[in-house]
């Protein structure tokens, strides 16, 4: 099962705005998404580590 998470449009919503109910909705929402998890996990080390620090991400 392939995952968007690429090109989730909610995501780019956070991208543009992250302190907009959606934005801070999407985030929120990335702690508890299995689709994220596997997107993420399958990440290289580097990717990982930029996504972390861009959405302050800490989890996987």
């Amino acid at each position: 099962m392939a995952n968007n998470c690429e090109n989730c449009k909610f995501r780019a919503h956070y991208d543009a705005k992250p302190n907009s109910l959606l934005g801070r909705f999407w985030r929120w929402h990335i702690n508890y998404c299995p689709g994220w998890k596997s997107y993420f996990t399958t990440l290289p080390d580097n990717k990982k580590a930029e996504l972390r620090s861009k959405y302050n991400f800490r989890k996987y």
